[in-house]
């Protein structure tokens, strides 16, 4: 292929990324410079290093990232182990993205309906004797529903580099005597982290910015970045304070991105 037509078939990604990508976020860092009443100012960013109260929920955002993101792990990696050694791979695995394709707004009404006091689990435990709990509006609720959502984005990810992992390096392993926890932690783990760090960026970095599951089933209990920018746009019309924290948001995901990103495959790639 020549440079020219390389070029030419760019076109329409290279337009896609400056109307979709690029000019949103000029537009959001644009914004973050004007107050409530249209001046220019610096005060928004002043005020979000200042308060307690943003960088609480700074703080409250990561953590439930992080929780959401480990919970998705410790599933994530011996699911897609087990999906690896099974004969079905692609029937399982098309069960796993199945639920991707419905609407996130339907799952979170659904999962109301589960955690309600009226609901179905509810229901079991007053069955079992225990009586209804107050599961729905907790930070259980809510990490337990992101983590189910953002479950197939951990898998396929760790499931692809389990899947590129040559077998003979396994055989290799357990013919010099290690045993299958040597073999896991020693060989098939170090292996396929590459995997695990697409996975982690793809469901941290969306985890940072959930708004809708923390209204609807963490209720106001659950406080997060994107509660916030939602607060600002749609209630009290501060746009300049909202594009801050959106701001903030597009800073950190970056961030995570390079730190997460795979260095020494980067450097093969130089070479």
């Amino acid at each position: 292929m020549t440079k020219n037509s390389r070029a030419f078939y760019s076109v329409p990604y290279v337009l896609w990324l400056g109307l979709f990508v690029l000019s949103p976020m000029l537009l959001i860092l644009y914004q973050s410079f004007f107050d409530i009443t249209g001046a220019f100012t610096f005060a928004n960013y002043a005020t979000y290093f200042s308060s307690g109260n943003y960088l609480r929920m700074t703080l409250n955002s990561f953590l439930y990232a992080f929780t959401i993101t480990l919970a998705t792990f410790l599933i994530s990696y011996p699911t897609a182990l087990f999906l690896s050694r099974t004969k079905h791979k692609q029937l399982w695995l098309s069960l796993i993205i199945l639920p991707t394709w419905i609407n996130l707004l339907l799952k979170a009404y659904a999962f109301i309906g589960l955690f309600s006091q009226s609901g179905t689990v509810n229901q079991f435990l007053s069955f079992m004797g225990i009586g209804p709990q107050q599961i729905l509006f907790t930070d259980f609720s809510f990490i337990f529903v992101a983590a189910y959502i953002e479950l197939p984005f951990m898998i396929l990810p760790i499931f692809n580099s389990i899947e590129e992992l040559n077998p003979s390096l396994i055989v290799a392993s357990e013919d010099l005597g290690a045993t299958r926890m040597q073999t896991l932690t020693r060989v098939i783990f170090p292996l396929t982290l590459s995997g695990v760090r697409s996975g982690f960026q793809a469901v941290f970095i969306p985890s940072l910015s959930l708004f809708m599951l923390t209204r609807l089933i963490g209720g106001n209990r659950v406080i997060t970045l994107g509660t916030a920018v939602e607060q600002h746009f749609l209630v009290t019309q501060n746009w300049g304070m909202g594009s801050t924290i959106g701001v903030i948001l597009i800073i950190s995901m970056i961030a995570i991105m390079a730190l997460t990103s795979d260095k020494k495959r980067k450097g093969r790639g130089a070479k």
